[in-house]
């Protein structure tokens, strides 16, 4: 499988990857690697759910639920406190704001980072007028989730009459549910810049984005990759903001690749 690189050049991974001396993908359960997934806005379980799956044989890994609190600092909170002591860490989105959050309270139980088309900007003064104006409709009762309207936001063009994808987008916000909703725009309108602590991450980091994001560019992926020392910045071709959806199988041989290689 290939993907271009961020810098333009392209990268074969390893189709039969060797860690510590033993075949990982022959791994026996006590060997395998926690890993904590970390969905996004109106997202659930089913967004990691090929990684889930095809990450299996190497993973342990669990999903966690990002719609019981108002701010990133209770779901760092919450996500700590259900944790294994130490664990690898992938967060999409939302899901990357609270990845950050856990690692400025607890760097040293994260073994290895992936951060998927996030930003470690905080919101700007239109994107909270944005969200403010959202929550108002949803707090009248007129939450519609993702509405196909919405869904050249979050998926590329190419896949907007790919009905699988899009009925399992929809569906997701429609389990999530209107004050869930709520909950995590306040907690994404009051998360804090990250970007001053991204200089202190020290564990193997792989950053991902998709090449077409409508959501959140690939500059501002970049940023992340350039300020963390050492991590990996890899963009997927063809690819909006949802690549665990939208190529499902690249995500999952980089997510392989970075939980053994680092």
């Amino acid at each position: 499988m290939f993907v271009r690189m961020a810098w333009g050049k392209q990268a074969r991974l390893p189709s039969r990857p060797q860690a510590f001396g033993v075949s990982m993908t022959n791994a026996s359960a006590d060997d395998r690697i926690p890993l904590l997934f970390l969905p996004g806005l109106l997202c659930d379980r089913a967004l990691w759910e090929c990684q889930v799956r095809h990450l299996a044989d190497v993973a342990d890994s669990r999903v966690a639920d990002l719609t019981q609190g108002d701010s990133v600092a209770v779901l760092a909170e919450a996500v700590l406190s259900q944790a294994p002591q130490r664990f690898a860490l992938a967060g999409l989105s939302m899901g990357g704001y609270v990845a950050f959050e856990i690692m400025r309270r607890a760097p040293e139980r994260v073994i290895k980072l992936a951060l998927v088309d996030t930003s470690a900007r905080p919101d700007t003064p239109e994107q909270v007028t944005r969200r403010r104006a959202l929550i108002a409709l949803a707090s009248t009762g007129r939450f519609r989730g993702v509405t196909p309207r919405l869904l050249p936001l979050l998926i590329h063009p190419d896949r907007q009459s790919d009905s699988s994808l899009t009925v399992t987008v929809m569906a997701m916000a429609e389990r999530v549910g209107q004050e869930a909703f709520v909950r995590q725009q306040t907690a994404i309108m009051g998360r804090p810049d990250s970007r001053p602590s991204l200089g202190v991450i020290a564990c193997p980091t792989l950053v991902i984005g998709g090449r077409e994001d409508a959501l959140t560019p690939p500059e501002r992926v970049a940023e992340i990759a350039e300020a963390i020392p050492g991590a990996r910045h890899i963009i997927i071709e063809d690819c909006g903001h949802l690549p665990p959806l939208e190529r499902p199988h690249a995500v999952s041989a980089l997510l392989r690749h970075w939980l053994i290689y680092g």
